[in-house]
């Protein structure tokens, strides 16, 4: 019992600096995707060919959480774009308060889309809000059709859902319409996007409902 009561003050003290987070981000018109996945799902290839296409349409920022090193970050510096690197010395997931400390080294009235990259972890990365307007739940065909059965609070917590590395099909053990059909069970409500970063394929679609919502945020 007392367990449970430790982690519910964890999770409220959480969802107070998330709430803060989210007001901060509503004040600067910014909109906030929180990027999720297992480890090697691909989210910084993504992110890649994400800042490759929209980096000259608006003022994005970037948010890199990992266990160790800052490999990712390094990558997402190529494009030119503001980033900051959280390392969490073995914790497994970002925290609101982790969020906000990284946000003091950004200049929040230059940015229309704020991406954070969380620890790679399909569990507890669900339960942590930090403040952002929807979660992204990246899956890729190497890890099989069945990840949203195993971790379906990812999947119902998420708004969207990348399904990457579509160019493997022919040579992995993974049928897309039932992973599709598997995380829609969980939440019918995903807008389903299916990706390749080696391709291209599926890219602009995610780029152009990436701008389109970025866009609308900040006019609102």
């Amino acid at each position: 019992m007392s367990i449970i009561t430790i982690e519910r003050k964890v999770l409220e003290k959480n969802d107070e600096v998330a709430r803060q987070n989210r007001e901060l981000f509503a004040d600067h018109g910014i909109f906030v995707l929180n990027m999720v996945s297992s480890p090697g799902a691909g989210k910084t290839s993504i992110l890649e060919r994400t800042l490759e296409r929209l980096r000259n349409e608006l003022d994005i920022a970037v948010i890199e959480g990992d266990v160790q090193t800052d490999l990712d970050a390094r990558r997402v510096a190529k494009y030119n774009v503001p980033a900051v690197q959280i390392v969490t010395r073995g914790g497994c997931h970002l925290e609101a308060n982790l969020v906000r400390d990284a946000l003091a080294n950004l200049e929040l009235k230059a940015i229309d889309l704020l991406i954070i990259e969380n620890v790679g972890n399909l569990v507890c990365p669900s339960n942590y809000d930090l403040g952002e307007a929807m979660k992204v739940v990246v899956a890729s065909t190497t890890e099989g059709d069945d990840k949203p059965l195993k971790y379906p609070a990812m999947f119902r917590n998420a708004s969207v859902l990348i399904l990457n590395k579509i160019d493997l099909l022919p040579y992995v053990q993974c049928n897309l319409s039932i992973l599709k059909e598997n995380a829609l069970k969980i939440n019918p409500s995903l807008t389903v996007f299916e990706t390749s970063c080696t391709t291209g394929q599926g890219i602009d679609a995610w780029c152009e409902w990436l701008a389109e919502n970025s866009r609308r945020k900040t006019a609102s």
